[in-house]
């Protein structure tokens, strides 16, 4: 993932800037759209690259007028280039574009912010110079919503399909760098046991926001899920309605037989991105009582590595998620029957 969300939460201010990966050309340690935020005060959040082009980013940052942009290109590709690729050999090249935050900016990325928060996706316009410099941006919500500084966005405007990147807009008559900011993927799990604890902190590092449910309030603490964004205590019928959404991420882990189909008999015929079941496939048919297996269904839960243990079954899930979130699918499919994976019961 990029770093947007981590950047929101330090809350940029006045004076910072703001590093963005706008072009690759060839291969690289990071994709367009991936920030690093340059403070005044106060450590810098994010990467660009494999800490090679890091030092110099944050040189230049330094020199920028508030208010201004800036772009530069790295040369990545020589193996034996001791320059900008440190002798790396990633085979590309990247274009890194520097935009220090005045007044007006600061306030228009609180306002992203707040969309995002409220579930909603925005997408950024960046009309750029020769020099790739910014000469006006625009922020957009459904379409029709948007604000910015010194760019005009008509109706005519085609955005359903542009990808992250630099494309030529003949609307606005010229090119310029597109991204997409979408709310933090979201992961709800159904289950406090020791399994959860870790699969909370694996999902919380890689950018979920993490709600965690179980009837049993002695489990289902902050003590022990200190980075769970969201804590619910509840049966599944009291909670299941009442905190879902379409776009969810489910891992069901109670480990209690009638608790987990009670669970699945709410969550199947439901569009949720990912539902994944702890357990057998033996012990899913159960719980199915002989329905077949929806494609978002995920039995086991996790890769096929041969995991054990609650660490490395968490390393398995997360690795997972990160498929379906990348590619819809995992590259192998779904795994076949796992009988490391847990137990049936």
């Amino acid at each position: 993932m990029d770093n947007i969300h981590q950047i929101f939460k330090e809350s940029p201010t006045e004076g910072d800037v703001l590093a963005t990966v706008i072009h690759v050309n060839g291969s690289a340690y990071r994709k367009e759209g991936t920030t690093m935020l340059i403070k005044q005060v106060g450590p810098t959040i994010g990467v660009l690259s494999g800490g090679c082009l890091e030092e110099d980013i944050k040189y230049r940052a330094e020199k920028l007028v508030k208010g201004q942009s800036q772009s530069f290109l790295y040369n990545l590709k020589s193996e034996d280039d001791l320059g900008w690729g440190q002798g790396s050999g990633c085979n590309g090249e990247i274009r890194v574009l520097l935009e220090s935050i005045d007044s007006t900016f600061q306030t228009h990325l609180e306002k992203v912010n707040e969309q995002l928060l409220q579930g909603r996706s925005v997408l950024t316009i960046k009309k750029l110079s020769e020099d790739y410099e910014v000469m006006g941006y625009a922020f957009i919500v459904d379409g029709d919503n948007y604000w910015g500084k010194a760019l005009n966005i008509g109706s005519n405007v085609e955005l359903k399909e542009v990808t992250t990147g630099i494309h030529y807009s003949k609307e606005l008559s010229g090119y310029c760098y597109f991204q997409w900011f979408h709310p933090k993927p979201r992961l709800f799990i159904y289950g406090a046991g020791a399994d959860g604890v870790p699969l909370c902190d694996f999902a919380h590092k890689t950018g979920y926001h993490v709600t965690v449910a179980d009837w049993r309030e002695a489990l289902c603490s902050k003590v022990r899920f200190p980075r769970a964004d969201h804590l619910i205590i509840g049966f599944p019928h009291e909670v299941l309605p009442t905190v879902l959404l379409p776009q969810d991420h489910i891992v069901i882990m109670t480990h209690h037989f009638e608790r987990d189909k009670e669970i699945l008999q709410y969550v199947i015929d439901r569009p949720f991105k990912y539902i994944g079941i702890i357990g057998s496939n033996r012990r899913t048919m159960r719980l199915l009582e002989g329905q077949s297996v929806p494609p978002n269904v995920y039995t086991p839960v996790g890769l096929s590595i041969g995991a054990e243990g609650p660490e490395e079954i968490a390393i398995s899930v997360m690795a997972q998620l990160i498929a379906v979130k990348q590619r819809g699918v995992p590259e192998s499919g779904k795994q076949a029957d796992c009988e490391t994976t847990f137990y049936d019961r």
